[in-house]
């Protein structure tokens, strides 16, 4: 899951050496946490959030086939 968001998000922003996931587990959750240059910001949210919803979407499916609970957050650093 990890590495599915870190290539979509590179693909995305102007800067991807600054693009980084990092991963927490909490009991059944797994909350994954974009973080990316603070003038690619933009870029992965989207207008009104359509690309932020996109990813999330995409990660959802993941998870639904892997019997998994993900949730996403977008930081600005």
């Amino acid at each position: 899951m990890k590495e599915l968001i870190l290539t979509i998000a590179k693909a995305l922003v102007d800067k991807p050496d600054e693009v980084r996931v990092t991963e927490r587990k909490k009991e059944r959750l797994t909350v994954l946490e974009l973080h990316v240059a603070p003038g690619d910001m933009g870029k992965v949210i989207g207008r009104q959030g359509r690309i932020a919803k996109a990813i999330r979407n995409v990660l959802k499916a993941y998870a639904i086939k892997n019997n998994v609970h993900v949730v996403l957050d977008i930081v600005n650093d």
